[in-house]
């Protein structure tokens, strides 16, 4: 298994991880309802199941 012969400083180690950062998830906002929700995914907007802008499961009354 191979070890590295000389440490790391920090800085080179800490340069090397500026690319890891977390970035924003890109939102969209749906034309039918106006709720903001993540591309590509099923979302609730008062107990009604969307995707697409259209209704995919209605919410029943509970009896």
């Amino acid at each position: 298994m191979p070890n590295p012969k000389r440490k790391f400083s920090k800085s080179r180690r800490d340069k090397r991880r500026t690319h890891y950062k977390a970035e924003a998830p890109g939102l969209t906002t749906c034309k039918t309802t106006g709720a903001v929700h993540l591309p590509h995914r099923a979302y609730t907007v008062d107990g009604n199941l969307y995707y697409n802008g259209k209704l995919l499961v209605e919410k029943t009354a509970v009896a």
